[in-house]
């Protein structure tokens, strides 16, 4: 039954409803033509009728506005903030590679760990890496009801409202057989000629331009205003989903199949590729295409087709081992080094930074880059006032490639590195077979204090609002936090510090702060340790010391030994993890972190199976599995791999030559596998 023909005024309130679903299911299916088809079945005319009509409906019935109504595309009004949305599976990043020789070695890798034949053909997935925003999107029922953006992998922001304005991103699924609950994963962009069109308009109106499409779909992206967003021209590339229900498709080219019949734009320039010629090929061709292409584009992801191979292969980390990014070459410019400085980081390094002549490099214009250390201007010779050629590593970051010394002046003369720090003029040090130079004044110089305290409020550490560098440097310099226990007393201290009277501060932003500080005197290990700022340790790191070593009592106390006995943890990085608990003045903020904090214990996620919070030991060489891959398989199943046999020992798989590890586990009575047992019991749910 349709109710076309009744004027709006007229229709029921039952009418209505139906009305309203109709057109729903219409406006979707011509914004599908037009935008994902490119063949409009009407025209703009008939189009702007059926919208209006529904609009109209939606002003005198505002409660009955459905789901996927059209009119979500215009956005909406300003929202106080973004909910933070916790990922069902992490959003993950991708190791990169920059010649053929780091493909070569990732395909040597993957087959290593699937213990695989060099004989034996594994197809890869060509797909250009689209330089844009990561966003997750879920659907139920074929409805659209939550997009995020990727946040720290982890945990992201929920764009919803801004999503659903990007007429790339169905509001409802197209075709049959719809998933009942879907998760799809893809690309937000804005195209070149939608870049250079908005930029001209920013000018236009006294506003600064965008640095790049990437910068513009960010900001567009982030806008608390979605009514703003709309008027944005971005874009959706989708390249991966998971379904809850009914996935039957097995391989990357399936994805990519149901995902444009499912409605979503799939890059057309993805090529099955059977060997690493064949991969570079590719990779050669889209790099000629680059310039071309409406779209801003740094490199080519290769992903194992087999999507049985990738569960088998799985992650390390925060990176997938069955996909790789080859980025393509950095561009080049010469410009004249106009004066160096140094600036110094968390950890007391001292960075020369090289000033110059802004130059267009890769579309970005470039007015700083990095020289690394002392060695490296040695090593280059460079100079103050010489001609260099610099590039963007990974399409990202300045660095001066090499000195034009055929245009260096008479009077050019060696650039001296201090051997006092340029902020708080403490004596310069250099550790032992180290490149790096440290400044020694700690939480007394105001560039460390300053950058810690950064670092330890960042999103992926503490993830405190509200407090940029400015705010922080007025700390330091007020003299009412210098450390990072000193911003869980400050409320309390505030009766007499008076925060609400200084500078850049108001009574509502104070609250704001207070209530941002009280929703964080609960973390997470894994994050408490990242906020620390350890040399050399990352996101992964702290996530790998939390989970194996369970407390922050067990970091402390960990040996060299106990860490060097975790995956991905060396002997260079242990000693750094030794030292940083080692030092007095880091013991001291650590103890008085603890009194203002509870610090908590981080789950891995729960599995269901045989080995869930068992404890597992290989020994011996197994014929069918890797050993790295039997060891991520148990980890999967949510078992801890142990090194050695103990009485906490559950399980022992053994193989050929299994030794010594075998008799300790008879000797104990301990639970013995063949490799044989352990894959059947592992594949049982």
């Amino acid at each position: 039954m349709t109710f076309a023909s009744i004027a709006i005024d007229q229709l029921g309130r039952d009418q209505a409803v139906v009305e309203l679903s109709r057109l729903a299911k219409e406006l979707a299916h011509h914004d599908h033509c037009y935008y994902h088809l490119a063949a409009p079945e009407i025209s703009d005319a008939m189009y702007d009728a059926l919208y209006q009509r529904n609009l109209a409906i939606e002003r005198r019935f505002p409660d009955l506005r459905r789901i996927d109504s059209p009119t979500h595309r215009i956005g909406a009004t300003p929202s106080p903030e973004f909910d933070k949305v916790k990922h069902r599976k992490p959003m993950l990043s991708l190791d990169n590679a920059f010649s053929i020789d780091d493909i070569y070695d990732f395909m040597a890798r993957v087959r290593r760990f699937l213990k695989i034949s060099d004989d034996t053909q594994i197809l890869c997935m060509a797909e250009p890496k689209i330089d844009g925003l990561s966003a997750t999107l879920h659907y139920q029922k074929g409805q659209f009801i939550l997009g995020a953006t990727r946040g720290d992998g982890q945990e992201g922001e929920n764009i919803t409202p801004n999503l659903r304005t990007i007429h790339d991103i169905p509001l409802v699924l197209q075709g049959a057989n719809v998933p009942e609950n879907l998760e799809v994963r893809g690309e937000v962009y804005m195209s070149k000629s939608d870049f250079d069109a908005i930029n001209q308009v920013r000018i236009a109106e006294g506003e600064s331009p965008f640095a790049n499409p990437r910068n513009a779909a960010a900001g567009s992206l982030r806008l608390l205003d979605s009514s703003i967003t709309a008027k944005r021209p971005l874009r959706f590339f989708a390249y991966g989903y998971e379904s809850l229900s009914n996935q039957t498709d097995q391989t990357q080219a399936d994805i990519l199949v149901s995902l444009n019949r499912l409605g979503f734009r799939v890059s057309p320039l993805v090529a099955l590729c059977p060997d690493v010629d064949t991969m570079f090929e590719h990779y050669r061709f889209i790099e000629d295409k680059r310039a071309d292409l409406p779209y801003e584009i740094d490199g080519v992801v290769f992903k194992v087709n087999d999507l049985a191979l990738q569960a088998r292969l799985g992650t390390v980390g925060r990176s997938p081992r069955h996909s790789i990014a080859y980025k393509f070459s950095a561009e080049q410019a010469e410009t004249i080094i106009d004066f160096i400085d140094i600036q110094v980081g968390r950890t007391g390094v001292l960075t020369p930074v090289a000033h110059l002549r802004p130059v267009l490099v890769g579309g970005v214009t470039v007015s700083r880059a990095t020289l690394h250390n002392d060695d490296e201007i040695r090593r280059k010779d460079v100079r103050v006032g010489d001609a260099v050629i610099v590039q963007r590593a990974g399409d990202v970051i300045p660095q001066v490639v090499g000195v034009v010394k055929t245009k260096r002046s008479a009077d050019s003369i060696p650039f001296i590195f201090p051997t006092t720090c340029p902020v708080c003029n403490s004596a310069v040090v250099q550790s032992e077979g180290q490149v790096a130079r440290r400044c020694s004044g700690g939480f007394n110089c105001m560039a460390q204090a300053v950058e810690r305290l950064r670092h330890f409020v960042s999103r992926d550490a503490f993830d405190i609002d509200g407090l940029g560098e400015r705010h922080l440097q007025n700390f330091f310099e007020w003299e009412i936090v210098r450390t990072p226990p000193d911003l869980f007393t400050l409320e309390a201290r505030n009766l007499n510090i008076n925060l609400e009277a200084r500078e850049g501060w108001g009574a509502k932003a104070v609250t704001n702060l207070f209530d941002a500080l009280n929703k964080r005197r609960k973390i997470g290990l894994d994050r408490f340790i990242y906020a620390l700022g350890i040399p050399q340790v990352g996101q992964v790191t702290a996530r790998i010391l939390a989970l194996r070593l369970k407390t922050l009592g067990a970091v402390l106390v960990a040996s060299v030994e106990d860490l060097c006995a975790l995956d991905g943890i060396g002997a260079v990085m242990a000693d750094e993890i030794i030292q940083f608990f080692a030092a007095p003045d880091n013991r001291v903020i650590i103890n008085e972190l603890t009194k203002h904090l509870t610090v908590e214990s981080v789950v891995a996620v729960t599995v269901d199976s045989l080995f869930s919070g068992k404890t597992v030991v290989f020994t011996g060489s197994l014929e069918k599995l890797s050993r790295a891959e039997a060891k991520a398989q148990a980890e999967r199943l949510g078992a801890h791999v142990a090194a050695s046999v103990s009485k906490k020992t559950d399980f022992v798989v053994v193989g050929a030559d299994a030794g010594k590890k075998l008799a300790q586990a008879k000797e104990l009575g301990l639970k013995i596998l063949t490799e044989d047992e352990w894959i059947s019991m592992a594949n049982t749910r």
